[in-house]
């Protein structure tokens, strides 16, 4: 299921089948079963539809948000990091399957899949709403560097994705209501609130799991948790930063601000 996700190029066409694998995931569940976890090898690069055009995050053209340009811009890039999230979780499945978790850990990557699946499609109707499309506008190739810089290690996975990169998405996406509610988008704001209150979950698993990881081995998770940022996470963790879903997620601010910290304002 994870590899035909990760396989299936058309933005739709990936967040369908991302739902209806996660339905029948979630349908055994429900009745009891469990549904073999079996080996796959998940592709290095999962499959992406010929548009958007994908440039370096620096060749991105910047756009003023309080433009409708600049609002459908944002809601673009908003699209592009939901079907970035459909693969990454799928991934992770997929691409540590020879590492013994419990079941729940496959239920909870399962329900990410498929509520990155469900924002994805929030966000490509309001695009069509606002007159445009995932695949309009170009998006930059780095969001899939987190999955390739830590195939080989969970752990690192675990920190990196869930509690850094979908963090990041709570301390940011107040401001981008904001931006749609001042423009009267009632579509983009419902559509955003349900992204923001759902991710909360996503990066409550992540820790979750971290922690699982961690004890299990023994290790303390604040420590590796810093270890891999400093590794994997070039530059630093960027304040402000948004405390009380943070910590309803999992994350205390001992686990962050010192990543800040360590790094001079002009990096900030």
């Amino acid at each position: 299921m994870a590899v035909d996700v990760l396989s299936t190029a058309d933005g739709r066409a990936k967040a369908a089948k991302s739902r209806a694998h996660a339905a029948t995931w979630k349908a055994a569940r429900d009745a009891g079963e469990i549904i073999p976890l079996g080996n796959a090898t998940p592709p290095d690069h999962p499959a992406r539809p010929e548009r958007p055009e994908l440039l370096s995050p620096r060749d991105v053209p910047k756009r003023k948000p309080g433009s409708p340009a600049g609002r459908i811009a944002l809601l673009h890039a908003v699209a592009h990091i939901e079907l970035n999230a459909v693969d990454l979780h799928w991934d992770i499945i997929a691409r540590f399957s020879d590492t013994p978790m419990p079941t729940g850990f496959y239920d909870d990557w399962v329900k990410a899949a498929d509520d990155e699946a469900k924002h994805f499609n929030l966000m490509c109707d309001c695009l069509e709403n606002m007159g445009s499309f995932y695949g309009d506008l170009p998006a930059h190739h780095g969001m899939w560097r987190a999955a390739t810089d830590t195939a080989d290690d969970l752990h690192g996975r675990l920190a990196i994705v869930p509690m850094v990169l979908e963090a990041r998405g709570l301390d940011v996406t107040p401001g981008m209501i904001a931006i749609f509610e001042k423009a009267g988008e009632t579509a983009a704001v419902e559509s955003l609130n349900t992204i923001y209150a759902e991710e909360v979950s996503h990066v409550a698993y992540g820790a979750k799991w971290f922690n699982f990881c961690c004890g299990r081995e023994n290790s303390d998770p604040k420590e590796v948790f810093h270890a891999l940022v400093k590794h994997y996470f070039k530059g630093g963790l960027k304040p402000p930063f948004n405390e009380e879903k943070r910590a309803e997620a999992g994350l205390p601010p001992d686990f962050y601000w010192p990543l800040a910290e360590e790094f001079p304002a002009y990096l900030r």
